[in-house]
């Protein structure tokens, strides 16, 4: 139905609160676009740089001005009711986003799909990945406090803090000072395809975009290759596997 106020000071009770929920939209699709505008017109590295002072401030400024609007106190720049959760909950919390995240995105991927084509929403998600998966390992590695190139053992600590982490079942195998197996034992959406009796989803196309600048992103030497992944075979035990080397 439409909304027949001319202004906000018009709206309905659970007109204001919809608005209030877009308002929060609108500002997440509105930092997007500035990183990828920033990204496309001065390059990734000098977005992410910005990013993160963008974020420092911003994220800071938000906060307080939401604090005082929906009167919650703050600890140490975050909700102290947030703060004092048991670990428990806080773990369930990420695994929770974790899942939206990932919900999301196969939203985002059914949705073009439907529209126009599986090789279209393979084309966009494939081209999504080459900016998302760099951002997140920035995003880590910034969390981490890690050094500029800290190596294997840097990109084995970022995999376990990544969206996937908290939802999947992951390994990580030291072949050797200089190699690095990664294997995605139990994988969320292919795990719920194989449940409805459907093939493997072929996932390699994006996954090579989305291992090999992940793991640049912590540490440029890193050299990424795929052992297998969707539509090759693979055997039970896990459903995609993905070596790093550095200085081989």
């Amino acid at each position: 139905m439409t909304v027949g106020a001319e202004n906000m000071e018009g709206l309905k009770q659970e007109e204001l609160v919809g608005l209030v929920v877009d308002f929060f939209h609108r500002t997440m699709v509105h930092h997007t676009l500035w990183f990828a505008e920033v990204e496309h017109q001065m390059g990734m590295a000098k977005a992410l740089d910005i990013m993160g002072a963008v974020w420092d401030k911003s994220s800071r400024l938000q906060m307080q001005r939401l604090a005082e609007a929906f009167g919650f106190e703050l600890e140490n720049g975050v909700p102290k009711s947030l703060a004092a959760l048991p670990r428990e909950k806080l773990l369930q919390i990420i695994s929770d986003l974790g899942k939206n995240w990932l919900a999301n995105d196969g939203i985002w991927f059914q949705e073009v799909e439907n529209r126009d084509s599986i090789f279209d929403a393979k084309r966009c998600n494939d081209s999504c990945w080459a900016r998302f998966s760099p951002f997140e390992a920035w995003s880590i590695k910034r969390f981490l406090k890690l050094p500029e190139n800290p190596g294997l053992s840097g990109l084995k600590k970022a995999l376990g803090f990544r969206l996937y982490a908290g939802i999947n079942v992951q390994e990580t195998i030291e072949e050797g000072p200089d190699s690095l197996l990664f294997q995605m034992n139990n994988c969320r959406v292919q795990a719920a395809r194989k449940r409805r009796g459907l093939a493997d989803y072929p996932c390699k196309s994006g996954g090579i975009v989305e291992y090999s600048t992940f793991a640049a992103q912590i540490d440029p030497r890193i050299k990424t290759t795929c052992v297998a992944c969707p539509p090759d075979d693979h055997p039970p035990e896990w459903f995609c596997a993905w070596r790093f080397t550095i200085g081989v």
